[in-house]
């Protein structure tokens, strides 16, 4: 095999922030990822990860200000939202320009929607990829490369762990989305958060038997989707699953 660990990180809005406590866990465990893929929010976390940046100093970024302070309005334009603040911030922090000049390999999955399949980047402009992987569909405009359209990876393969079979002696997912009973929608984010957390969760159940080790904190599912004001409690709940697992 060419790598020993490979890690793979789900979509889940800003449930993400709990892919930084797993990895600094599994970091305090000694264990680093040869080589990373992720999908949306996982797409964010896990290459900057790559980059070389500890899970602490991108927790301390991405809450310096509130959600939506990364987005900007968009008129209704292809979506509700655009990046283009978030593109802003990525720019200030990645130190290279391109997937394929990263500290560690990575595999963003966003989904062509001109051809309607999932794709995984290994190349090309790092925040191009990136901010279309976390594209969610109508709340965010899709982002076009090569004149190609794509949005959020999650609607078709919210766990790619896809690009990493055959390559790696073992394969960590982390999967931060699941479905239990919901008894009430107070917010329209909440109904669309759960809409996402649907059609992500049954197309992403074919690649969980793919895992050596599936990391799937409980805890993490009462979490909402669209906000960061438990960002530092979903952090926890990332790193206590890890460091509390006899198997990991």
């Amino acid at each position: 095999m060419k790598y020993k660990t490979g890690l793979v990180l789900s979509g889940g809005g800003s449930r993400g922030f709990a892919h930084l406590g797993v990895v600094k866990a599994l970091a305090e465990k000694g264990i680093k990822p040869d080589i990373i893929s992720g999908t949306s929010a996982g797409a964010v976390a896990g290459s900057l990860i790559a980059d070389g940046h500890s899970p602490e100093e991108i927790f301390k970024q991405q809450t310096s200000k509130r959600f939506l302070a990364y987005t900007n309005f968009n008129y209704f334009k292809k979506g509700l939202l655009n990046f283009k603040n978030l593109r802003a911030v990525l720019k200030k922090t990645y130190t290279v320009k391109n997937i394929e000049d990263l500290q560690i390999p990575f595999y963003a999955c966003a989904a062509n929607l001109n051809e309607g399949k999932a794709e995984y980047f290994n190349s090309g402009n790092l925040i191009d990829v990136v901010t279309a992987s976390a594209s969610v569909p109508f709340l965010f405009k899709p982002v076009e490369i090569n004149g190609i359209t794509y949005t959020d990876g999650g609607l078709i393969d919210n766990l790619p762990i896809k690009p990493l079979l055959g390559q790696c002696e073992k394969i960590i997912c982390v999967n931060l989305i699941h479905l239990k009973y919901k008894q009430e929608f107070r917010k329209t984010k909440q109904i669309f958060g759960r809409i996402f957390d649907v059609l992500t969760y049954h197309n992403q159940k074919t690649y969980i038997s793919e895992c050596d080790i599936l990391i799937e904190p409980p805890d993490i599912y009462a979490q909402p989707y669209f906000s960061n004001k438990n960002a530092r409690k979903v952090f926890e709940i990332g790193y206590d699953y890890v460091m509390k697992a006899e198997d990991i």
